[in-house]
């Protein structure tokens, strides 16, 4: 099921639509907190990297903290997500976080996704649906990949730094169908001293045929990577001048990876409703090299490779049924969804210079996820509608370790039931009530451990497999200015268990429990058909809910996000786009007696049409050449020559200005 779509059908809002520009806002949704940006709004932003085509999402922020080809670094509600825990991804359906798994737990990496080949992105914040599982506390977002194309295309860009971009893409009709063929190649060596030397390749072959009462599609992804890393540095190196601000300390860092699927979708009539399912399989590995904290070991260095290579396979299936109650449109739907994880091999080794010298832990794991869910949409009266839903997973894991005390069975379940009331409209507004209950699973290995891995024999505690997350939220939308929509939203969120990023392992690890609270307003305003201007403000307080004299602050845990944006499509042919993005600070400790710098980028594109095939642009990233920071941490380290770990900032810089040229073609 590649949508997140749901509810009770209605015209309310679609009624504002502007020239079918304003996106963001339409449909049925049951919270404030959710919507849709099409991919005549995705073209127009000016994109450094592929991930940040997320950040769509109001109020989410997309960094990086090591090479372009590792995952990114994403801040949602209060959250340091890390590289996407407590939110939810998937591609078409397909899932994109990786459980149980060698970096971190939720890890998602897209760099597989060719962003000029997506037609949607869907996004859904908070704990109040019942289709969303696993990782989905602070939200869930699908990325959603066309079907056809109006004409065959090629694009291609060119950089500072070495950049190198080609895409090409035509969907011709086959056998009463449509194949959608697209690859894409990049090399990125960026401002770094350490060139990062990046290759990025990507394919995607879709086959999709539409029927009478529904579609079948079949599609394959392959996807390569291999970058040399410049990590997160510490900021004692540079003031002393050791090395510069885009400078590294071990130039051994990198990583490679690669992510290949196959799934197959359909949808169409079943009884008297529609039904809609998927199957999918991926085959996943990732090799990657780092080292946060020099030379602890002054011996040997503190490098460290993490290996993950599995296989995946699942499915989803969903049923609704509209009907009629009391003269008023009803829908029930209900959905089950598999998940199993074959993870040949999750390990943590030390290295020198990418050669291993010394295992800490090796392990494979498999991990099996099942759920189902119901919902019920109730319209029961011209301004009250409810959609009551219920969710039921269980999870089984069983880890064989290379330390047979490590190894073991585990599994556990969970209920989350979920509500959400809807008032109105009057006056193109409505109101949104939602409350539900949500979670994250555990890495699997934290559920069987008995002693310490690094040394065989201290005893260490086991963790819940499954933490618990509830979720309120009271919002409105409203259209009642012209032109325009607005969105509003207070949320509450309680979780049992943070994860938080350990800086020296390179992973995370299950941590005391917190609340958090916010407010977020998304804005988005189409005064003409050629413009869009949308705005976000988004403020969170994130506390660990215990009393500890460690203190009460959550690493990591932005505070306030803002970003606007201008979008212009001309009839004249000239196009652009400029965004202002800015995320404050953060405390780095839990006495929030050190802190993260706020950081602040505007980026800009235009670009000319011509001939009705042809257009041409020029993007600058950071136009303002600022020196912030994509990312920052507080832990200890040791430089050569120190004789013992310091505490300090270890931070990675936002890329200095940059200007990248765009060459688009169709025939």
């Amino acid at each position: 099921m590649a949508s997140f779509a749901g509810g009770v059908p209605t015209a309310v809002i679609d009624e504002v639509l502007v020239s079918g520009r304003l996106d963001r806002l339409q449909g049925t949704p049951v919270s404030a907190s959710q919507g849709v940006v099409s991919d005549e709004q995705l073209s127009l932003r000016p994109v450094l990297r592929s991930g940040e085509l997320l950040e769509v999402v109001p109020g989410l922020i997309v960094t990086q903290h090591s090479g372009d080809g590792k995952a990114n670094q994403f801040f949602l509600r209060g959250f340091n997500l890390d590289h996407g825990t407590d939110l939810a991804t998937t591609v078409d359906g397909v899932p994109v976080n990786m459980p149980t798994h060698g970096h971190g737990q939720g890890y998602t990496d897209i760099n597989f996704v060719i962003p000029e080949l997506v037609q949607a992105i869907e996004y859904r914040k908070g704990t109040y649906y019942a289709e969303t599982g696993n990782f989905s506390a602070a939200g869930a977002v699908n990325m959603r990949y066309r079907h056809e194309m109006d004409a065959p295309m090629l694009v291609l860009e060119g950089g500072e730094d070495n950049y190198m971009r080609g895409v090409a893409a035509a969907a011709p009709e086959v056998g009463g169908g449509t194949l959608l063929v697209g690859v894409e190649y990049a090399h990125i060596d960026g401002p770094w001293v350490l060139e990062e030397d990046f290759d990025k390749r990507n394919a995607l072959l879709r086959y999709s045929r539409a029927g009478r009462d529904g579609r079948f599609s079949i599609t394959a992804q392959a996807y390569e990577g291999d970058w040399r890393s410049t990590d997160q540095v510490p900021l004692r190196a540079v003031r002393s001048g050791e090395i510069d601000r885009f400078g590294f300390i071990d130039p051994t860092d990198g990583g490679s990876t690669h992510r290949y699927s196959l799934s197959a979708d359909w949808s169409g009539s079943l009884g008297p409703g529609t039904a809609s399912g998927q199957l999918y399989a991926l085959d996943y590995d990732l090799e990657l090299i780092s080292n946060f904290s020099y030379f602890t070991d002054p011996d040997h260095g503190d490098q460290f490779e993490q290996l993950d290579d599995r296989r995946i396979y699942g499915g989803n299936w969903e049923w609704r049924r509209p009907f009629d109650w009391h003269d008023r449109g009803q829908e029930l739907a209900v959905g089950v969804q598999i998940r199993h994880d074959d993870i040949d091999k999750v390990g943590l080794y030390r290295t020198i210079a990418r050669e291993r010298f010394a295992t800490v832990r090796e392990d494979a794991v498999k991990q099996t996820s099942y759920a189902v869910y119901s919902r019920v949409d109730t319209r029961w009266s011209d301004y009250l509608r409810t959609t009551a839903g219920l969710r039921a997973d269980h999870f089984d894991f069983d880890v064989d370790a290379n330390l047979a005390a490590n190894s073991g069975s585990a599994s556990d379940s969970l209920l989350s039931p979920k509500l959400a009331v809807v008032l109105g409209p009057w006056r193109k507004t409505e109101f949104f009530m939602n409350v539900g209950r949500g979670f994250h699973s555990n890495d699997a290995r934290g559920t069987t451990i008995q002693v310490d891995p690094a040394d065989g024999v201290t005893p260490a505690q086991r963790v819940d497999p499954l933490v618990k997350a509830l979720g309120t939220d009271v919002g409105l939308r409203t259209a009642v200015v012209p032109n325009m929509q607005v969105s509003i939203s207070l949320w509450r969120l309680n979780l049992e268990s943070e994860l938080l990023f350990i800086g020296d392992a390179g992973t995370t690890e299950a941590s005391r429990e917190s609340e958090r609270r916010g407010i977020e307003l998304a804005a988005i305003w189409n005064p003409v058909p050629w413009l869009i201007v949308d705005a976000d403000l988004a403020w969170s307080r994130a506390r660990f809910s215990d009393a500890d004299p460690a203190g009460d602050r959550i690493p990591g845990a932005v505070e306030n996000v803002a970003s606007l944006g201008v979008a212009i499509d001309h009839p004249s042919g000239w196009f652009g786009g400029a965004r202002f993005r800015h995320f404050g600070a953060a405390p780095l400790i839990e006495d929030n007696s050190v802190r993260s710098e706020p950081t602040t980028l505007v980026n800009v594109e235009a670009g000319y049409r011509f001939a009705d095939r042809y257009k041409i642009s020029a993007a600058v990233y950071n136009v303002f050449d600022s020196n912030d920071r994509d990312i920052t941490y507080f832990y200890e380290s040791q430089l050569a020559g120190e004789s013992e770990p310091v505490s300090d900032i270890h931070f990675h810089p936002v890329e200095p200005r940059t200007v990248r040229v765009t060459l688009g073609v169709t025939f």
